[in-house]
């Protein structure tokens, strides 16, 4: 019985990590941890209400993706993501998305294009409610469950590290600015052509919402825009 309530614990432990980098990225994105400041694990333990293990734990789950950096004897710096960063993202993007597009189009059947409608339409909704998290999870669910369908495990490994390390520039600014669901509804064109069995213009549509994202990305750079006030964070 030692053991089994070992393994509970431990899982317990796991299950608050992934809870706690859950919340961190949510904070993120919302612009709540800031590109370029460091932050304690003591301190945001403190702001979670929990001890700093599982928090320490949760960032260096995010500095393998990223989105901080270890800071000797003080904590961890959110990672500022340059201009060339995202040219560099967007290319690599490109390169293994708009291919892997062309060839689901011409494999992938009815069926299986139509299940990630309903995902489509979770992001016009989350963009439309101003819900960035949900609009992201929703977001990275249609994007790797296209790429899941030409059955490369790594590939789609690969894609969802890519957007890990672009996702939190401008989201904010995109939102406050009206921008967000015009990115929004180019999952339906996306989708619309390939269920019409359209390659070609389906991998012209995938290269047009990438040069547009990141388009729109520069656009919000150049905007004033005020910052949202600072919420706690909270685990959900």
């Amino acid at each position: 019985m030692g053991d089994l309530k070992q393994i509970s614990l431990i899982t317990a432990q796991e299950r608050l990590r992934d809870q706690v980098a859950h919340a961190l990225r949510a904070a993120l994105v919302a612009g709540e941890l800031r590109p370029g400041h460091v932050y304690s694990a003591p301190g945001l333990a403190a702001d979670f209400g929990i001890s700093a293990t599982p928090v320490r734990e949760a960032m260096l789950d995010l500095a393998r993706e990223g989105l901080v950096e270890p800071v000797r004897n003080k904590g961890f710096r959110v990672t500022e993501v340059s201009e060339r960063d995202l040219d560099q993202y967007t290319e690599l993007r490109a390169l293994i998305e708009v291919p892997t597009i062309g060839a689901v189009t011409r494999l992938a059947t009815r069926e299986q294009l139509e299940k990630l409608r309903p995902v489509a339409e979770e992001i016009v909704m989350y963009a439309s409610g101003h819900d960035l998290i949900g609009y992201l999870d929703a977001d990275r669910r249609f994007h790797l469950g296209l790429l899941a369908l030409a059955g490369n495990d790594r590939l789609v490994e690969t894609v969802g590290d890519l957007r890990k390390r672009s996702r939190l520039y401008g989201l904010t600014r995109l939102d406050e600015l009206g921008l967000l669901i015009a990115s929004a509804v180019e999952h339906h064109e996306l989708l619309d052509l390939m269920l019409a069995g359209d390659a070609q213009a389906a991998e012209a549509c995938m290269t047009r919402h990438l040069g547009h994202v990141r388009s729109l990305w520069a656009e919000s750079a150049d905007e004033p825009v005020e910052p949202r006030p600072r919420r706690g964070i909270g685990i959900r």
